[in-house]
């Protein structure tokens, strides 16, 4: 089964390098490339790793169905003001 996540969103958010997000979780740079591609899902340890990382809960980063787009969110918000 695919795991979607959010990695490159919050990479970009806080302006970490994959090679810096990699050194913190202690993986290859090129693991962080396949997992923003849904190349690679990550084992449970790597998942909560990075999502302490940032600081956030694993269900922020990681999910079984696709995330909604940045795009598609900041319309419903906005259609509901």
């Amino acid at each position: 089964m695919k795991i979607h996540n959010r990695i490159a969103l919050f990479r970009s958010e806080r302006g970490t390098s994959r090679r810096a997000l990699a050194d913190a979780v202690d993986v290859n740079p090129q693991t962080i490339g396949y997992l923003e591609r849904g190349d690679y899902n990550p084992s449970l340890e790597l998942a909560l790793k990075i999502a302490a990382f940032f600081d956030v809960a694993v269900e922020h980063l990681f999910s079984f169905e696709p995330f909604e787009s940045v795009a598609v969110a900041l319309r419903r918000i906005d259609s509901a003001e």
